[in-house]
């Protein structure tokens, strides 16, 4: 009877004890033993490292009890981070920031798993910064930020609001003033402006990999011929200055540059040179066979990815929802003037009060998600440098647009 008693006695502990066990928080299928340390390499943009490293002190504060951990981060461009992972995935960041564009790549090549939970994601993040961060119906990586477009800022000391509605009144404001008006022509990132409203149209084929592209066409009421001597007649300008981002940011901060298409990872900067004078819009409208045009953009969102191979798939799983929390989203925006994909974040009166932020939304508006395959990108920094060259070959136009359409489109 006692050895019964004792039986019953025991299973009935060792029921509470698994009953206690379940209702605690589920760790990761990866927890470590006591003794290990997760080791985490994390990839971001160089401005990023100060923001980063606090995100990182925190999420191990979060989880201090559960497992300890080594997080080590390396600066990578997120322009370019697909190129760098898929040359060694295994080798690759647990974690890494990148730009939308380079999703399909990184999934179809398998250096991205679909989210296991991604409705609670989707639900809270911008509609436009989903569709970004999915191929198909699919959720591949974490929404991180829905601000990656270009705009106008511009020195309200020189410019009131209805002069920067047309890229013609504000060169011949600068012009007057003895300033520059910067705009990167090397990047073709920045030149898609020019064409994006015209009609003629570039973009992915079905294979998701080469482009079709029509900004050499002949026909229609602007031909391509037509943007050419546009951007021939705006490079002409004594107030025109083609320039990098960086050259921009030094140009505003000597004083040299009174307004400039850029984005909202210039705005801290922007607003320490110029005080309350930083004034921000939408791109204006430019002058194209004879009527305005209003000035396109590419836009995007940065994401934040799990390599499929980590070592760790679960913690970087953690790491990167930590990474793109609302309360982290909130930290970026106050430290790098970055908008959040985040609905809350984003919908914070402190994000709805940025100049940069109201200037990009109002911009979205003539923007389109950048979907163009490798091919894009050197044609048309070759055509629009000429263009900024006042094109000293003196070659035919349409000849030079030729040439653009032949290798954009090369398979």
């Amino acid at each position: 009877m006692m050895r019964r008693l004792f039986v019953f006695v025991l299973s009935a502990c060792l029921l509470s004890l698994l009953s206690a066990c379940e209702k605690q928080e589920q760790l990761p299928k990866d927890t470590p033993p006591a003794d290990e340390t997760i080791a985490l390499t994390v990839w971001g943009a160089e401005e990023d490292e100060a923001l980063l490293q606090e995100i990182f002190a925190s999420f191990q504060a979060h989880y201090a009890g559960q497992a300890s951990f080594r997080i080590t981060y390396q600066p990578q461009s997120e322009s370019n981070c697909k190129d760098v992972l898929l040359g060694d995935l295994e080798g690759g960041a647990d974690v890494f920031a990148f730009a939308d564009d380079q999703v399909s790549a990184l999934a179809a090549a398998g250096g991205l798993d679909p989210i296991p939970d991604g409705a609670a994601i989707q639900s809270a993040s911008l509609p436009a910064a989903v569709e970004a961060a999915s191929v198909g119906n699919t959720l591949y990586a974490y929404p991180l930020t829905a601000d990656n477009g270009y705009f106008l800022y511009y020195n309200k000391s020189y410019f009131t609001q209805a002069d920067v509605q047309r890229l013609d009144r504000i060169l011949e404001t600068a012009a007057q003033a003895g300033r520059l008006v910067a705009m990167d022509w090397s990047s073709a990132w920045y030149v898609y402006a020019f064409f994006g409203n015209t009609g003629l149209e570039v973009g992915l084929n079905e294979d998701g990999l080469t482009n079709y592209c029509t900004w050499n066409s002949t026909d229609g009421p602007i031909r391509g011929v037509d943007v050419a001597q546009a951007m021939l007649d705006i490079a002409a300008s004594p107030a025109f200055s083609n320039r990098t981002d960086t050259e921009f940011l030094s140009g505003v901060q000597d004083g040299s540059v009174i307004a400039g298409v850029s984005g909202v990872w210039n705005a801290v900067a922007v607003k320490e040179a110029w005080g309350e004078n930083m004034g921000a819009a939408k791109l204006p409208t430019y002058t194209c066979a004879g009527q305005q045009v209003q000035m396109a953009s590419f836009s995007g969102c940065k994401l934040i990815g799990v390599n499929a191979y980590s070592r760790h798939p679960d913690w970087a799983a953690r790491l990167a929802e930590w990474i793109v929390s609302e309360e982290n989203q909130r930290l970026r925006f106050a430290l790098r003037g970055q908008g959040p994909a985040n609905i809350n974040a984003a919908n914070s009166p402190e994000v709805q009060a940025s100049p940069a932020i109201a200037a990009l939304l109002e911009q979205s508006n003539y923007s389109q998600l950048q979907r163009v395959g490798g091919k894009f990108w050197d044609p048309v920094a070759e055509f629009s440098g000429s263009m900024a060259q006042g094109n000293p070959s003196g070659a035919s136009l349409q000849i030079q647009l030729d040439r653009l359409v032949e290798g954009v489109s090369e398979r």
